[in-house]
Protein backbone atom coordinates (compact mmCIF):
# COMPACT_ATOMS: atom_id res chain seq x y z
CA UNK A 1 0.00 0.00 0.00
CA UNK A 2 1.56 3.25 1.21
CA UNK A 3 4.50 3.98 3.47
CA UNK A 4 5.70 7.27 4.94
CA UNK A 5 9.33 7.54 5.95
CA UNK A 6 10.58 10.52 7.94
CA UNK A 7 14.11 11.79 8.34
CA UNK A 8 15.95 14.81 9.69
CA UNK A 9 15.29 14.67 13.40
CA UNK A 10 18.03 14.92 15.99
CA UNK A 11 19.53 16.93 18.79
CA UNK A 12 19.93 20.68 18.41
CA UNK A 13 20.67 23.57 20.74
CA UNK A 14 18.05 26.18 21.50
CA UNK A 15 17.95 28.76 18.74
CA UNK A 16 19.04 26.26 16.13
CA UNK A 17 17.25 24.88 13.09
CA UNK A 18 16.26 21.50 11.72
CA UNK A 19 14.59 20.39 8.52
CA UNK A 20 12.41 17.32 8.57
CA UNK A 21 11.55 15.34 5.46
CA UNK A 22 8.88 12.75 4.81
CA UNK A 23 8.62 10.73 1.63
CA UNK A 24 5.60 8.68 0.68
CA UNK A 25 5.95 5.55 -1.43
CA UNK A 26 3.72 2.79 -2.72
CA UNK A 27 0.90 2.51 -5.23
CA UNK A 28 0.10 6.19 -5.00
CA UNK A 29 -2.33 7.87 -7.34
CA UNK A 30 -2.39 11.22 -5.60
CA UNK A 31 -1.61 12.75 -2.23
CA UNK A 32 -4.14 15.15 -0.83
CA UNK A 33 -3.26 16.78 2.46
CA UNK A 34 0.18 16.25 4.00
CA UNK A 35 1.11 17.43 7.42
CA UNK A 36 3.28 17.26 10.49
CA UNK A 37 2.15 16.53 14.02
CA UNK A 38 4.14 16.27 17.21
CA UNK A 39 3.74 14.56 20.54
CA UNK A 40 5.72 15.45 23.63
CA UNK A 41 5.94 13.08 26.61
CA UNK A 42 2.71 13.13 28.60
CA UNK A 43 0.95 15.34 26.06
CA UNK A 44 -1.53 14.79 23.27
CA UNK A 45 -0.47 14.74 19.67
CA UNK A 46 -0.90 18.18 18.12
CA UNK A 47 -0.90 19.61 14.63
CA UNK A 48 2.20 21.56 13.65
CA UNK A 49 1.33 22.35 10.04
CA UNK A 50 -0.47 20.98 7.02
CA UNK A 51 -0.38 21.62 3.29
CA UNK A 52 -2.88 20.78 0.59
CA UNK A 53 -2.18 19.46 -2.88
CA UNK A 54 -2.65 23.06 -4.09
CA UNK A 55 0.06 24.24 -1.66
CA UNK A 56 -2.40 25.92 0.68
CA UNK A 57 -0.85 25.86 4.15
CA UNK A 58 -2.38 25.76 7.60
CA UNK A 59 -0.65 26.53 10.89
CA UNK A 60 -2.22 26.64 14.33
CA UNK A 61 -1.64 30.04 15.92
CA UNK A 62 0.88 28.55 18.33
CA UNK A 63 3.03 27.30 15.44
CA UNK A 64 3.04 30.41 13.25
CA UNK A 65 6.32 32.19 12.69
CA UNK A 66 8.99 29.57 13.31
CA UNK A 67 7.79 26.59 11.26
CA UNK A 68 7.42 26.39 7.50
CA UNK A 69 5.85 23.48 5.66
CA UNK A 70 6.41 22.79 1.98
CA UNK A 71 6.01 19.88 -0.40
CA UNK A 72 7.57 18.55 -3.56
CA UNK A 73 4.84 16.70 -5.40
CA UNK A 74 7.14 15.10 -7.94
CA UNK A 75 8.93 13.35 -5.08
CA UNK A 76 5.84 12.73 -2.90
CA UNK A 77 7.73 14.54 -0.18
CA UNK A 78 6.78 17.03 2.49
CA UNK A 79 9.22 19.14 4.48
CA UNK A 80 9.12 20.99 7.76
CA UNK A 81 11.65 23.74 8.28
CA UNK A 82 11.96 24.56 11.99
CA UNK A 83 13.82 27.69 13.07
CA UNK A 84 14.58 29.32 16.41
CA UNK A 85 13.90 26.05 18.15
CA UNK A 86 13.05 26.03 21.83
CA UNK A 87 13.31 23.27 24.44
CA UNK A 88 9.51 23.06 24.46
CA UNK A 89 9.65 21.97 20.81
CA UNK A 90 11.14 18.70 21.98
CA UNK A 91 8.84 15.92 20.81
CA UNK A 92 8.41 13.06 18.39
CA UNK A 93 7.36 14.53 15.07
CA UNK A 94 5.03 12.50 12.87
CA UNK A 95 4.30 12.86 9.19
CA UNK A 96 0.70 12.39 8.07
CA UNK A 97 -0.81 12.09 4.63
CA UNK A 98 -4.19 11.46 3.05
CA UNK A 99 -3.41 9.32 0.03
CA UNK A 100 -5.41 8.00 -2.87
CA UNK A 101 -3.86 4.75 -4.00
CA UNK A 102 -4.47 1.98 -6.48
CA UNK A 103 -5.91 -1.24 -5.08
CA UNK A 104 -6.52 -3.78 -7.79
CA UNK A 105 -8.88 -2.10 -10.22
CA UNK A 106 -10.04 0.43 -7.68
CA UNK A 107 -8.88 3.67 -6.17
CA UNK A 108 -9.02 3.96 -2.41
CA UNK A 109 -8.22 6.77 -0.02
CA UNK A 110 -6.57 6.25 3.32
CA UNK A 111 -4.89 8.01 6.23
CA UNK A 112 -1.24 7.20 6.77
CA UNK A 113 1.32 8.02 9.45
CA UNK A 114 5.07 7.83 9.55
CA UNK A 115 6.93 6.09 12.34
CA UNK A 116 7.97 9.37 13.93
CA UNK A 117 11.30 11.13 14.28
CA UNK A 118 12.67 12.46 17.56
CA UNK A 119 13.52 16.14 17.85
CA UNK A 120 15.34 17.17 21.01
CA UNK A 121 16.18 20.80 21.74
CA UNK A 122 18.67 21.41 24.53
CA UNK A 123 18.75 24.60 26.55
Amino acid sequence: QVQLVESGGGLVQAGGSLRLSCQASGSISSINVMGWYRQAPGKQRELVASISSADSTNYPDSMKGRFTISRENAKNTVYLQMNSLKPEDTAVYYCHAVVTYVSGRNYRTGDYWGQGTQVTVSS
